[in-house]
């Protein structure tokens, strides 16, 4: 007998082949959510950026939107926090995450873009993502394994599908739900639906943003110290939209306990932001102003803290969206900045802010290093690694997912067990 023929190669195949399969159930049907998503994100922009004055109605939106989550949005308010402690906790005939996720965090990201709010894509992708791909697993009767590895490929093909970029979908969704350890039990079925995902949300006719090439920038010394000077600026950054977002989301839960109440408050915020900057660039996405950063060495320098403020607001407050964007917004414009001020190309410094911030907040700096190799080419490396790692490093134990679990300190040794990273920092505080 064979090697292949052995009973053990026979059960690798099988388990491959099935891995396989609902791996690219699941990116067909994160490529189709992702592409529906992006029209009618694409066209809701466009309608808004031709007529702003909808932006004064923001607040009623919000009212009209937390109305609808506190009546049936309970069960996945959690978001992606929600999808990360499903992998981390299911068990064999558990509950799947509500596929109600998927139209309503569709329809409330849809419309809080229409009406001006700061928010991204990633959160929305992700969560129909997983929410799909949990479905797909119950239907199949997956046990406990295979249901884990199924909801990790969702993220995986909602990430790469969205942005156009598989590869980078493929390692976030192996990243993302721990620091210090990568979920590699998911490697194949991420990869079938990143890249599935992928091509058919482009199949479906999805024109993604292009971004400049860059030029080949030579490694040096002098270089490397400028490197470790901007990941020191992205870190300041990062920590300032962690630390304000999270304050905002507390402060506000604590005086205004009604969400529908509290997107109202927060609505109007956003409004009078809006009319004190006297500009549309920090409404919604925000990306041809990210485009703008790779380019104009005129671009406002309180760019990213205007955008800062803008977004953590808006999420603080309870509207709907992903971080991914504007922290591409933010890391994009101190990139710029950084880049003009330390004499680098100011491609170079916003391809290398947008990986760092967002990288440093998820806790995901692979992830974001390879998918700035996809959007702007292999000329960014090594700097981006650098860069990336630098932040990731300087910004501690934090992030945007508290949902996270941390195996090992970032500065030390793993954990005997490990814990919820909002566990692990209320642990730190008291």
């Amino acid at each position: 007998m064979s090697v292949a023929e052995s009973p053990a190669a026979q059960r690798g195949w099988r388990l491959f082949g099935q891995w396989a399969a609902l791996g690219a159930l699941v990116g067909v049907a994160c490529g189709v959510a992702s592409a529906a998503f992006l029209a009618l994100l694409g066209l809701v922009t466009h309608f808004r950026e031709a007529h702003s004055g909808i932006v004064y109605a923001l607040p009623l939106a919000g009212l009209c939107i937390g109305v609808i989550y506190e009546r049936w949005g309970t069960p996945i308010r959690g978001g992606n926090n929600l999808i990360i402690d499903t992998i981390h906790t299911v068990g064999d005939g558990a509950a799947p995450i509500p596929l109600r996720m998927v139209p309503m965090v569709f329809v409330g990201t849809v419309l809080t873009h229409l009406f001006g709010g700061s928010a991204g894509r990633e959160g929305t992708a992700v969560q129909m993502g997983a929410s799909l791909g949990d479905a797909i697993a119950h239907r199949f009767r997956a046990d406990r394994p295979l249901r884990r590895v199924v909801i990790a490929a969702g993220i995986a093909g909602g990430f790469g599908s969205v942005f156009g970029t598989p590869l980078a979908g493929l390692i976030f969704g192996l990243e993302v739900l721990a620091i210090g350890r990568m979920e590699v039990e998911a490697l194949v079925p991420a990869l079938v639906a990143s890249l599935v995902g992928d091509r058919v949300t482009r199949g479906l006719g999805i024109v993604h943003t292009a971004y400049p090439a860059l030029s080949p920038v030579a490694f040096s010394l002098s270089l490397g110290a400028k490197l470790l000077v901007m990941a020191g600026a992205m870190a300041l950054a990062t920590v300032t939209f962690i630390e304000l977002t999270h304050f905002i989301k507390t402060r506000m839960e604590r005086l205004v306990p009604r969400l529908p109440l509290r997107m109202l408050v927060g609505g109007a915020a956003v409004v009078l932001l809006w009319r004190l900057v006297g500009s549309d660039d920090y409404l919604g996405l925000g990306v041809p102003v990210i485009v703008r950063a790779f380019g104009d060495p005129r671009l406002p320098v309180y760019a990213f803290a205007a955008k800062i403020v803008f977004t953590a607001v808006t999420l603080g407050c309870g509207f709907l969206g992903g971080e991914v964007t504007p922290l591409f917004f933010i890391g994009a414009t101190l990139g710029n900045v950084a880049a003009r001020l330390l004499g680098l190309p100011l491609g170079l410094g916003a391809a290398l802010g947008l990986a760092a911030v967002f990288g440093a907040a998820a806790n995901t700096p692979l992830a974001l290093s390879i998918m700035v190799v996809e959007l702007v080419g292999i000329s960014a490396l090594p700097h981006v690694l650098i860069v990336t790692l630098a932040t990731y490093l300087l910004t501690g134990h934090r992030g945007i997912y508290p949902a996270q679990r941390l195996h090992r300190k970032k500065h030390g040794p793993a954990l005997a067990q490990p814990v919820p990273l909002r566990e692990y920092r209320r642990n730190q505080k008291t």
